[in-house]
């Protein structure tokens, strides 16, 4: 028996090990004297047999020898081949993730989770939880991704770097779908308890750090955020990780890019491309590729035909990766714009129209981008009742998100816009629109006059 069945072995419940071993001896046909052998009585087989009597290591190897099972079906615990075959199927299910075929990963982990409800195995169902969040996160399933990687923050049950790594998704995911508070609240307390732990130095770590910055920003405290940054940054530098490098100066250059700053934006996207091309992160190089190729499109003049190389790899790695929906629409988007400022008006519509059957919901901001840049086609053809038309369709992708943060440049672009075609009223409203999803109110009151 070896340490850790042996560690089972003191931590398991008497009568539940009682019951395993009275079920096992009359599946087989045998009576209590024919277990107790020579070497023990009968009537402590009984007590065993009764959940009054732990037995002790040697003892439970001459039944289990008797019994002719494995001391791991005794104990409830899965024979090693079976700790293999769920290992390797956790295994095909994270190379299905990273090939883009959620719902093959999804199926995998559901055979995993099955057999580790009747057996559980220390380890690995926290794994198979993990890769189950990051499926559900894959097929657009935020809620259950959510409801997942939440049971594996809360509490202490989950520690080390598996914490972390559920900690970053969960962060991740909350900003995604536009809960800040949450994002941050989770994230800063993982952080802290990293720092307690000496954890605080690892890449996932710096990888947290840079996401609870992102979150940050999108709420609108842009100082906090940039300092939260240039700390990770000068962390993952002492680490020399390129992954850890790569997350931070990849969130730096966001954040510059957000502010206006295209021309330090760019490079700090470029730096970031380089040291992760050293790591293996399939998902978060395309992520960055795509990144890197919009801000190319909004230099002045725009990079086009650079922007479009690192769109199209973006793209293909992709293709073949767990990216969710919303990183495969955000690539669509930039690679019809990419199209569109080349001067191929019907491919880059083609392409921007591509972007709602790829979205699907999940990305309403990139859907609304989509329609206006379909508009812009139209406009550029001479065909201003279409782009009308297509502008206000974005109107109403965009009237569903609310006084978003992040929809307030795009509420500002489809103001000119729709001036352009003569709708002025809608253009009003919607440079209203811009003000409200920055935080802007307007301060004058119409004093209420008393009837005397």
């Amino acid at each position: 028996m070896d340490a850790r069945q042996i560690d089972v072995l003191n931590r398991c419940d008497p009568a539940e090990l009682g019951r395993r071993l009275r079920a096992v001896r009359l599946s087989r046909g045998m009576t209590q004297s024919d277990v107790a052998g020579s070497g023990m009585s009968i009537a402590y087989v009984s007590r065993m047999e009764s959940g009054q009597r732990r037995p002790t290591v040697k003892v439970l190897d001459e039944i289990a020898h008797r019994l002719e099972v494995s001391v791991e079906e005794l104990l409830g615990q899965p024979a090693p081949r079976e700790v293999d075959e769920i290992r390797l199927t956790l295994d095909y299910a994270e190379l299905s993730l990273e090939s883009g075929e959620p719902l093959e990963a999804a199926t995998r982990v559901g055979e995993a989770l099955g057999r580790l409800e009747s057996a559980p195995v220390d380890g690995l169902d926290v794994r198979a939880r993990f890769l189950n969040a990051r499926a559900h996160e894959a097929l657009g399933h935020t809620d259950d991704a959510i409801e997942e990687l939440e049971s594996l923050v809360a509490g202490g049950a989950v520690s080390g770097l598996m914490r972390v790594k559920a900690g970053i998704a969960l962060s991740r995911v909350y900003r995604e779908s536009g809960d800040l508070g949450r994002a941050i609240d989770t994230g800063e307390h993982v952080l802290a308890e990293l720092t307690e732990s000496g954890l605080d130095s690892s890449d996932e770590a710096v990888q947290l750090a840079v996401t609870i910055a992102a979150a940050y920003f999108e709420r609108g405290d842009s100082g906090h955020a940039v300092r939260i940054c240039r700390a990770a940054i000068a962390k993952a530098e002492e680490l020399g990780s390129p992954t850890a490098r790569a997350s931070a100066y990849w969130n730096a250059s966001a954040m510059q890019a957000r502010r206006g700053d295209i021309g330090n934006a760019a490079p700090l996207a470029e730096r970031a491309l380089a040291l992760l091309s050293e790591g293996q992160d399939s998902r978060n190089l395309a992520r960055l590729r795509t990144e890197l190729g919009r801000l190319q499109l909004a230099l002045d003049p725009p990079a086009v035909e650079q922007a479009r190389e690192n769109l199209e790899k973006a793209a293909e790695e992709l293709a073949w990766s767990s990216a969710a929906p919303v990183d495969r629409a955000w690539t669509q988007l930039g690679l019809a714009r990419a199209g569109f400022l080349a001067g191929d008006l019907v491919g880059g519509r083609e392409l921007a129209n591509e972007v709602h059957a790829i979205s699907d919901g999940h990305a309403p901001l990139a859907e609304a981008e989509a329609r206006a840049l379909e508009g812009q086609t139209y406009a550029a053809e001479g065909d201003m009742a279409q782009a009308a038309r297509a502008y206000q369709q974005a109107v109403l992708v965009l009237s569903a998100i609310g006084a978003d943060r992040g929809a307030a440049q795009l509420w500002f672009d489809l103001a000119d816009l729709l001036d352009q075609v003569g709708l002025a009223d809608e253009a009003r409203a919607a440079y209203r629109r811009a003000a409200a999803s920055t935080g802007l109110r307007a301060r004058t009151r119409t004093p209420t006059r008393s009837l005397v």
